[in-house]
């Protein structure tokens, strides 16, 4: 469909407009030009070192020191040695790295003309369409999982017209070698920093079709080819002992394949995900124009419902190449990185952005892609434990506000406002409780029930009594912001952040739940529900907000990007329009109070606030934040811009478009909670529930017409009735509780509801 593709009547010239490609694995960044195409590699496990103890010893012996200095409200003393005896031992945990240049380029050209590029979502295709004196060229670029290559083939239309010179580099001289091995292979290897440092290798086959194949220097050349396919792949010794034999080997195992076989399986393949969901909207955009000439147009205030529907399809495009079975979880870019250095490292930043990276994987079918997370956590989970023990003398396992590849728990950074942050690992270990919610699997339960639990654990140890009786965490900070104080001064570590509250709320509730499911731990339970009732819950402060700390302090920057304080809000469920009004009504002031002092400035931190909005209710305010979202921070390849790109914003908008159309907190489903006025008509199926519930839903006038909820595992379900509705027809019998209905879906797991 011509609404699934994003392309261009010209190439990229900048990093920031190439078209991304990926299998979870290995990216590439495809620029699309026609005489000298450069691809920008990427594979996930190439990062700057190997692991490294960094838990500060200094730390536990300065704990109840530092303690007793917030108490006194000495926060310059306190923050002092902070900085110095609860910092990273070295500072900086490793940070993520390209792989290299793939550079393709025609040696006999002379007159060219350029078609187009673009990025067929449907079918995970990077296509270029050029020509060369009068020879018309396409040049297809497929990713694929199932062959864990990379596979680039360069068609005529005639006969041997296919001469290009196929080379790799572009590590800054980073102790690599790129050398052909024979006249049709290269061989691309090197390492990253220390003693144990990863290392890596990238192997190339190039295949000509008709005409000839040879070294030239370092480089391999076809000449007067009918066709061309490159197959390029990748390992590390992270996951391959052998690593340059295995690069190898996937490409021999590729090579002996057609690029038709290869398209037909990774095809296959990839739309065994993408195919699950889809979200339509009757009044579309102006498909018949390139994607960059839509945006401007969005940008200049048009309204294009089909680029909001693509958006979403590229996020989920985004998850299925970024995130696979046995991946690292996506990082600050997913995996598409240029920079020797990037910003923030590229690593796993925990304080919210790997977070927003999965908050769109279970409502739009994709949980499996999720996987990499957990598993993530579990790579954590032994460092977590030594950091907790060695640095706070407590039980269980914590995580600061980064990670990296090798699990690091350790404090990052020398930033007070974000680096003494405790409440990495519980936010992270909610999403597992979230996978349970969404799947309904028990057996995935049972083996998370354990992680979960040893978060909690830390917690237990941890949280003191700010003195009226209420659990709070200390020190900690309210993630990347500043308070002022009564008198006027100023800091960011303090005692009991409403983020670290409502995180925990939120990991205690998960473990009290998840042991009464599955018959286990009761007293444990027992015990964290005592403790529950003694954390602070959300509260109004002076400006009519949501406080962001236990005292009702002013912010530094009241339009700061982080709107910690709204967790309560989303990802969570304490804060709800219908359920508890009042303080829904103050994070809408909260809201509010931010972006009138300039907030939602970065990409990210819009995409909350869509999700924000959407838990509100208020279909306006979506529409508004998604075109603000377009207008401020979206590049014309649609990647988000912090600015620079970070790939956060990508997933927290998509998981934004599908809240505003179905949402299940609080054990209730909504169908167009959030509907944007412009979004009159149009479908979605295939978005998920809590519960275990598959929904479509078909709407006219911002109204449900009918609605099919699809339950494999059964269960008794709880449906809002839309306001202005009535139950026309059904295919369950159903009681009416209120303004809902609740019925079983039965032995089938299918209900049909007309409404009128």
């Amino acid at each position: 469909m011509e609404n699934k593709r994003i392309w261009f009547r010209r190439p990229a010239e900048d990093w920031n407009v190439a078209l991304p490609v990926g299998n979870g694995r290995i990216g590439g960044m495809c620029f699309g030009q026609a005489l000298n195409e450069k691809i920008q590699l990427n594979e996930d496990s190439v990062w700057s070192g190997g692991p490294r103890k960094r838990n500060n010893a200094s730390a536990r012996a300065n704990l109840e020191k530092v303690r007793q200095l917030l108490r006194e409200e000495k926060i310059a003393e306190a923050e002092k040695i902070v900085m110095e005896a609860f910092c990273g031992t070295p500072v900086n945990e490793r940070h993520y790295m390209p792989l290299g240049d793939l550079s393709i380029q025609h040696h006999k050209e002379d007159t060219f003309e350029y078609t187009e590029r673009s990025l067929d979502l449907e079918n995970a295709v990077c296509e270029t369409r050029y020509s060369i004196n009068g020879v018309n060229y396409t040049r297809r670029v497929i990713c694929s999982e199932p062959a864990q290559v990379m596979a680039v083939c360069i068609d005529a239309d005639k006969p041997a017209s296919v001469s290009v010179k196929v080379s790799i580099d572009g590590r800054d001289d980073y102790f690599d070698d790129n050398s052909p091995v024979n006249d049709t292979d290269i061989l691309y290897y090197g390492g990253c920093g220390s003693e144990d440092g990863i290392c890596f290798a990238a192997y190339i086959r190039v295949l000509g079709y008709g005409g000839t194949v040879g070294r030239w220097g370092s480089s391999i050349v076809t000449d007067c080819c009918d066709r061309v396919m490159i197959i390029l792949g990748a390992q590390t010794d992270f996951r391959v002992t052998d690593y340059k034999k295995g690069a190898e080997l996937d490409v021999i195992t590729a090579a002996g394949k057609t690029f038709e076989e290869l398209l037909a399986e990774h095809t296959e393949d990839y739309r065994s995900y993408f195919d699950r969901a889809e979200i339509v909207f009757e009044d579309g955009g102006s498909y018949s124009l390139p994607t960059d000439e839509r945006l401007k147009l969005v940008k200049d205030g048009g309204v294009d419902n089909g680029l909001v529907s693509l958006y979403f399809d590229f996020g989920r495009y985004l998850m299925i190449a970024g995130s696979r079975e046995g991946t690292l979880p996506l990082n600050l870019q997913g995996i598409w990185n240029k920079d020797m250095w990037p910003a923030w490292g590229c690593r796993f930043t925990v304080n919210i952005n790997t977070e927003m990276n999965y908050w769109c994987a279970e409502p739009c079918g994709l949980g499996d892609l999720h996987i990499p997370l957990f598993d993530h956590i579990e790579r954590m989970r032994p460092h977590g434990r030594d950091t907790a023990r060695e640095m706070y003398g407590c039980s269980g396992f914590v995580c600061h506000h980064n990670t990296d590849i090798w699990g690091d728990t350790a404090p990052q950074d020398l930033w007070i406002p974000g680096t003494q942050w405790v409440t990495g690992a519980a936010w992270l270990c909610t999403h597992i409780w979230e996978h349970w919610l969404f799947t309904q699997d028990k057996e995935f339960l049972a083996q998370k029930y354990d992680t979960m639990k040893e978060a909690a654990k830390f917690f237990v140890d941890f949280l003191i009594d700010d003195g009226s009786g209420r659990l709070v965490t200390a020190p900690s900070v309210s993630p990347e912001n500043t308070y002022i104080t009564e008198s006027g001064a100023r800091g960011s570590v303090c005692i009991g952040p409403s983020m670290d509250s409502q995180i925990i709320y939120q990991l205690f509730t998960a473990v009290i739940e998840a042991g009464k499911i599955l018959g286990i731990d009761k007293s444990f339970g027992e015990k964290l529900s005592a403790m529950r009732e003694r954390l602070p819950k959300p509260e109004i402060g002076k400006y009519g907000q949501i406080k962001e700390w236990a005292v009702d302090y002013d912010e530094a920057e009241p339009g700061h990007r982080h709107i910690s304080q709204l967790y309560a809000l989303y990802p969570a469920d304490m804060i709800s329009i219908r359920h508890t009004p009042e303080l829904a009504k103050a994070a809408r002031a909260t809201i509010d109070r931010r972006l009138a002092h300039g907030g939602g400035h970065t990409g990210w931190s819009r995409a909350w606030i869509i999700n924000h909005w959407a838990r509100l209710h208020d279909g306006e305010k979506v529409k508004e934040n998604i075109a603000a979202l377009f207008a401020n921070s979206t590049s014309d390849n649609l990647f988000d811009m912090h600015p620079p790109f970070q790939i956060d914003g990508n997933f927290g908008a998509a998981a934004g478009i599908a809240e505003a159309l179905l949402q299940s907190q609080n054990g209730e489903i909504q169908l167009l909670p959030a509907v944007s006025p412009d979004w009159k008509n149009g479908s979605f199926r295939g978005l998920r529930a809590r519960g275990g519930y598959e929904i479509d839903c078909k709407w006219a006038d911002s109204r449900p017409v009918k609605c099919v909820i699809k339950s494999p595992k059964g269960g008794r379900c709880r449906l809002v009735i839309p306001s202005g509705c009535e139950i026309k027809s059904s295919t369950v019998g159903y009681e009416v509780i209120g303004d809902c209905i609740e019925f079983d879906t039965g032995a089938v797991g299918f209900a049909e509801i007309a409404f009128a």
